[in-house]
């Protein structure tokens, strides 16, 4: 591939040819995420089904995993959330390249892999740039849920860190009453020992 080609046409290039791993564009740089693990995919499913249970999979609005969204920091900047709530109708709100308009996000969850710093550092002030209203994040590194609201151009306002015992109430501006057990948020994306 020339070197003349655009980051997403590389990362399209690179998507073709290692099946399930994301690459996503932030401020102009190309990054990496491997496969999930099961506890990984454990997390989202227990977040997905708080969220259902909720009410959120009507006309209030709709939990999904894995959508592209447009970013405004940079011309080929998007994000792939692990799990977002987003507006009923999202398709109406398709920018290109599978990324949509930000401004259908009500929140993005982000369950952290290897690397916790791109959850934690890159993608914090991108996500508030887009104006996305909640952003959560499931640090099993160090066994913390985050909840970011608040957002402003360099960053999220408000940013509230909980720990196992808690009981979070996720903001209502996503559409419902949505509660996280903390302890059972984390204990689900631990690795199970064997035996």
């Amino acid at each position: 591939m020339s070197a003349d080609r655009s980051l997403t046409k590389w990362a399209d290039w690179l998507m073709e040819r290692t099946p399930g791993v994301r690459f996503e564009i932030i401020d102009g740089l190309l990054l990496v995420t491997p496969l999930p693990d099961g506890p990984h995919a454990e997390v989202l499913t227990d977040v997905m089904l708080a969220c259902l249970n909720a009410g959120l999979d009507d006309d209030a609005g709709t939990v999904l995993q894995k959508v592209a969204l447009w970013l405004p920091t940079g011309p080929e900047d998007y994000a792939i959330p692990d799990l977002c709530v987003v507006d009923t109708g999202i398709d109406a709100h398709m920018v290109e390249n599978n990324c949509y308009d930000p401004s259908c996000f009500r929140m993005v969850l982000e369950v952290t892999a290897e690397n916790p710093n791109l959850d934690l550092g890159v993608k914090v002030p991108a996500y508030a740039a887009a104006g996305i209203p909640t952003y959560v994040i499931v640090d099993r590194t160090h066994q913390r849920l985050h909840v970011f609201t608040d957002p402003a151009r360099d960053g999220y306002r408000a940013h509230h860190v909980h720990a196992p015992g808690e009981i979070v109430a996720l903001p209502d501006s996503i559409g419902a009453k949505v509660t996280l057990d903390v302890a059972e948020i984390l204990k689900a994306g631990q690795a199970k020992k064997a035996g």
